[in-house]
């Protein structure tokens, strides 16, 4: 089998394989989402520079490949900042809850003074 016939196969089965996962039936997660956008732009890329020189199914292989290796470093990091960024305000939610505890519980005791 020629780089090209192996080349499709490869771009074939990387779409199946997309495809069998994006029907899971839950949303995609940014990380999923950067792996298979980086697939697919690296794959189409890679089939036009290996159109170009005569190797349109290797090239989409190998642009796939290092598509899906980007896009995941990329959708990793996002998801990384996003899980950041839940706990931080997370964090900021129960301090703000705790301040309100505390105006409440100033409020009590002053009340409590001028009855006294």
């Amino acid at each position: 089998m020629n780089w090209a016939k192996k080349g499709v196969v490869c771009v074939i089965a990387l779409v199946l394989l997309a495809g069998a996962v994006g029907c899971s039936g839950q949303p995609l997660t940014t990380r999923e989402k950067g792996t298979g956008i980086g697939a697919l732009v690296g794959a189409g890329t890679g089939a036009i520079i290996g159109a170009a020189v005569g190797a349109p199914g290797a090239g989409a292989a190998i642009g796939g490949a290092i598509g899906t290796a980007g896009g995941f470093a990329v959708g990793n990091y996002l998801q990384n900042q996003e899980t950041q960024q839940a706990q931080t305000q997370s964090q900021l939610s129960q301090q703000q809850q705790e301040i309100e505890n505390q105006r409440r519980q100033i409020q009590q005791l002053q009340s409590q003074q001028e009855v006294e």
